[in-house]
């Protein structure tokens, strides 16, 4: 079940990150990356309207627009602090915009290609997305998708788990739920996921490097307040229980990469 998450919480988050974003962003770029290369076989000769929905800083942004000989390159956030951030380290000629992935500010079929990395998942609804993505692609357009699915931090669930009854950690639908949510006319060319496993030394680089990415609990159903001394020792005590045998702590992030086509009918 998709929980209720608060969008304003989310935009306020993101933008408190904005300046710390980038130091700590490696798997993001790396999904970014990994998403890029999938969609290559895929891309439109000479599009019109490039979007890259979810901008962040700006990395994808900037990416598509040294690659991509666009008419049009458009940036958009949720999160206005991002969106500043973005503007000090991207070329004039990308448009930057605020606005709502289930929402989007764009006209009906006016986009040639979109990409989104690591965005979507924190969407109340993935079908709204989905609807407006189709929406604004024209007929032939591409949509390049990267999100997280629901083992992503399962370290850090399972650690949780020996302490309380809370979420500490979001939740995020799985592949099937997410494919299910596709409207007709937004085919999938291709659909594939991996894990990407990250480890720290001390569980505090972890804790911290979501905190400076702005990535927190965003799900109703978290504990409220402080959380105790005594609790906290008892989840570093069961994370601790995971140290891999390099010594290391393990973080795994579950990625779901899409590649959709609008078709010419419907």
């Amino acid at each position: 079940m998709q929980l209720a998450i608060d969008k304003k919480r989310i935009a306020d988050s993101f933008s408190r990150a904005a300046a710390t974003y980038d130091s700590v962003a490696g798997l993001q770029r790396d999904v970014a990356l990994a998403l890029l290369d999938s969609v290559q076989p895929y891309q439109i000769a000479e599009p019109r309207c490039v979007i890259d929905l979810g901008c962040g800083t700006g990395f994808v942004s900037g990416q598509l627009h040294q690659h991509i000989d666009a008419q049009q390159h458009i940036a958009i956030d949720l999160a206005h602090g991002m969106l500043q951030q973005a503007r000090t380290q991207l070329p004039s000629d990308i448009q930057l915009c605020g606005g709502d992935a289930e929402a989007l500010p764009l006209c009906s079929g006016a986009v040639d290609q979109l990409y989104t990395s690591l965005a979507i998942q924190w969407c109340e609804s993935p079908q709204r997305v989905f609807a407006e993505i189709s929406r604004v692609l024209a007929p032939g357009g591409i949509a390049a998708v990267a999100t997280l699915g629901p083992d992503t931090l399962h370290e850090l669930k399972q650690a949780w788990a020996q302490v309380d009854n809370y979420q500490h950690v979001n939740h995020f639908v799985d592949l099937d739920t997410l494919t299910a949510q596709l409207p007709s006319g937004l085919t999938p060319l291709l659909v594939k996921q991996e894990n990407r496993t990250l480890r720290y030394a001390q569980l505090r680089e972890l804790t911290t490097e979501l905190k400076q990415l702005g990535a927190h609990n965003m799900n109703a159903g978290e504990a409220k307040g402080l959380t105790g001394p005594q609790r906290v020792k008892q989840f570093r005590a069961a994370y601790e229980a995971l140290r891999a045998d390099d010594g290391k702590l393990p973080a795994t992030y579950q990625v779901y990469y899409l590649i959709l086509r609008k078709e010419h009918h419907g």
